[in-house]
């Protein structure tokens, strides 16, 4: 299936601020803004509070990648999951990010109802539950610096591209292209 541009059916999707409650079909909140188990680990006289706020997995050997983002239009033409581990976006710098995400499903494709767009802060990060579909967040600024916890196997089936030389698959990674397989453009609706 061959689309242009004009072909494209386009779905807009409203951004919405990030919270505990509605990112939990997708993951969880890591930061001042989620929830904290309490792990009083009795150092410090208390100057140093910490707690778990996220069930990271992995199967894995696990990837910390540095990611420098520039700007780029609020289309989604790929989107992608994991099945070997939960995927973790933390942003450095306080600088906001953009994400699209659908909750896991069974199916080839993400559910397109069911998705839903979000405005992190920069002191919030994300981490994905296992088959969460997503996109690369998106910057509100040039420059925006991200760790990207990650397991090593995708890292390898980002390597091992489909035939058609645009998606890629392996044991971690199903990435698909939405508009070669759906025909469609998804658009954040956010104001510049």
């Amino acid at each position: 299936m061959s689309n242009t541009q004009e072909d494209l059916i386009r779905r807009t999707y409203r951004v919405e601020n990030a919270t505990p409650d509605n990112i939990a079909p997708f993951g969880a909140l890591i930061g001042p803004r989620a929830a904290v188990r309490p792990s009083d680990v009795g150092y410090y006289a208390g100057a140093v509070s910490t707690g778990r706020q996220v069930d990271f997995q992995c199967d894995t050997r696990v990837d910390l990648t540095y990611a420098t983002l520039k700007r780029r239009p609020l289309e989604v033409h790929y989107m992608e999951r994991h099945a070997m581990h939960t995927q973790t976006f933390l942003p450095l710098g306080n600088k906001p990010f953009l994400a699209i995400l659908a909750p896991p499903c069974e199916d080839d494709l993400p559910n397109f109802d069911a998705i839903k767009a979000f405005r992190f802060e920069g002191d919030t990060g994300l981490c994905l539950h296992r088959g969460t579909w997503h996109e690369f967040p998106f910057p509100l600024e040039d420059d925006t610096h991200v760790l990207v916890l990650l397991s090593s196997q995708t890292s390898q089936d980002l390597k091992q591209r489909a035939p058609n030389g645009i998606e890629a698959f392996g044991p971690d990674l199903d990435k698909k292209d939405i508009t070669l397989r759906a025909g469609l453009c998804l658009v954040l609706d956010y104001p510049d």
